[in-house]
């Protein structure tokens, strides 16, 4: 089969496919048995009908459309797949007189991705300022000090109240005199500064002690319901204790109630270790987030809209789908958030053509590599789906495959890989810097972590 390219518009070209008449014959025959399997005539059985009859009685069309409905397709895949093309649309067909002794001579215009490329010198040496690995003495006790708070003791205090204490007090509320039964709290036991009633509350506790008295209002927060949320309420609180947090001292015994090791050396040096391997991760993540942000801009390239209309929407129905899975609808979520769909969508698509940019920018890299997906390294990553999901392997096999899926799943190893290697060739250094570049503070909205 002969084919030859030609671009004709912004990301649009032609490939014109000659196929070879054998080639052609054999599967214009093909079309025949198939309808002649499908059609009576009288004086036949049944998928013998001879071409003239199924020419005169159903009408050499119908067969033509069957050849194109099931060869056509085959043979536009097969170029497609010789000049290494990833189609974003339908192509459309266009196709010479049939004549079975002559070439099958055929035209397809499609839009296509775009593609990068890259040398060598554009993704080696990428310099990275990565995180150390080594937990510090001062991360340690951080941790200890946590510990030590989830073990300590309550114990009344005789001076004001300050943040971070904890005030025992009746609370109640009400609107002109008529008490509100659902802000009101009688033995109320709250950490100043928590905001946990209405953060009004914390602020007038705050250099209080046991005996005094506060009155304030306040508007009652969403989380009261529609029918309080909103509402001007008057709140007065007498204080009955001030207690204040007694935490343990980080000694062996302390170390013996919280833990399983025996001295506080010993739970250090588990801390140290723990730390340490969550610190390794999270800098192999940052500096894989800052080598791909490199990428992508150093990319450049002229998207096609269709490309980034389809990722950018995909990205909002992701963004439904998980406010779904959390009991709300996006509009909600992003109203908690303080956005609105103009600026959700403005998001979502600058993070789409990010996204875009970020993998051609890989797929570069892997075809001046040669990197490639093998079965084992694919069917590790169904193993893994197929985990996460509760399903049979094989099962997820068989539904990528049914979906043309499987390519995708070795598209995601290739641009790992290759991402790898771009780390690999990097030029890091160890000094503090942010966790991650620009958020996806869209992909996030409805609940994503």
């Amino acid at each position: 089969m002969q084919t030859t390219l030609e671009e004709t518009d912004r990301h649009v070209v032609r490939l014109s496919v000659e196929v070879p008449p054998e080639e052609f014959a054999r599967d214009l025959d093909r079309a025949y048995r198939k309808v002649a399997g499908q059609v009576r005539v009288p004086g036949f059985r049944k998928g013998r009908v001879p071409k003239q009859v199924i020419d005169a009685r159903v009408g050499r069309e119908v067969v033509l459309e069957e050849f194109v409905h099931d060869s056509v397709p085959v043979y536009y895949l097969r170029a497609i797949r010789e000049h290494e093309l990833a189609p974003i649309a339908e192509p459309e067909i266009d196709i010479d007189d049939v004549d079975s002794a002559k070439p099958l001579r055929f035209t397809a215009t499609v839009e296509v991705r775009p593609r990068l490329q890259l040398e060598k010198e554009d993704y080696t040496g990428i310099h990275i300022d990565a995180p150390s690995e080594e937990a510090t003495d001062a991360e340690i006790e951080q941790y200890l000090d946590g510990l030590r708070e989830r073990f300590a003791e309550l114990e009344t205090v005789a001076r004001p109240a300050r943040r971070g204490d904890y005030v025992l007090a009746d609370v109640r509320a009400s609107v002109h005199g008529r008490e509100v039964p659902e802000a009101t709290r009688v033995g109320f036991l709250s950490e100043v500064g928590s905001d946990e009633l209405v953060p009004e509350l914390d602020k007038e506790l705050e250099g209080k002690r046991a005996g005094d008295i506060v009155k304030f209002n306040a508007t009652l927060p969403e989380r009261f319901g529609e029918d309080l949320a909103g509402k001007e309420v008057t709140f007065t609180a007498l204080v009955k204790d001030v207690k204040a947090k007694k935490l343990p001292d980080a000694d062996d015994e302390f170390v013996k109630t919280a833990s399983e090791f025996d001295s506080i050396e010993e739970l250090r040096a588990d801390v140290r270790e723990k730390l340490g391997a969550f610190k390794a991760a999270e800098a192999t993540s940052i500096v894989r987030d800052h080598a791909l942000q490199a990428l992508i801009e150093g990319a450049v390239v002229d998207l096609p809209d269709r490309l980034v209309d389809e990722e950018t929407e995909d990205r909002v129905r992701r963004a439904e789908l998980r406010a779904q899975q959390a009991g709300t609808t996006l509009d909600d979520a992003l109203r908690t958030q303080g956005w609105d769909e103009l600026r959700f969508r403005s998001d979502a698509r600058a993070h789409a053509v990010r996204a875009i940019k970020g993998d051609l920018a890989l797929e570069a890299i892997a075809r001046a590599e040669g990197l490639e997906a093998t079965p084992e390294e694919i069917d590790r990553e169904i193993g893994q789906l197929a985990e996460a999901s509760g399903r049979d392997a094989r099962e997820v096999r068989r539904i990528l495959e049914r979906s043309g899926q499987v390519a995708t799943v070795a598209g995601d190893i290739i641009r790992s890989k290759a991402l790898d290697l771009v780390v690999e060739r990097a030029d890091v250094a160890i000094k503090d810097v942010p966790a991650a570049p620009e958020p996806e503070s869209a992909d996030q909205a409805g609940g994503e972590t």
